[in-house]
């Protein structure tokens, strides 16, 4: 399967993603454990080339990462 790049970086939530975490003080090891509870496998380097665009985010990814966060999926793909 061949994943896109969206000018240059394979999401366009990362740095949306970046901003929420920080706002929560919250590190990537704890988002990466949360969304582990919440059942989505991810490493903390997967959060981290997430942030940077490097890294595809699925939608059922997307949604909790928003939930974990306190966010909109709308907020974090920069459309509210």
């Amino acid at each position: 399967m061949k994943i896109y790049d969206y000018n240059g970086k394979k999401n366009i939530c990362g740095e949306r993603i970046h901003e929420a975490r920080c706002k929560l003080r919250m590190t990537q090891s704890d988002l990466a454990a949360q969304l582990q509870v919440a059942n989505i496998i991810i490493e903390r380097d997967s959060i981290s080339r997430i942030e940077i665009g490097t890294r595809f985010v699925a939608d059922y990814e997307l949604r909790e990462i928003a939930k974990i966060l306190k966010v909109s999926v709308s907020w974090l793909l920069g459309i509210e």
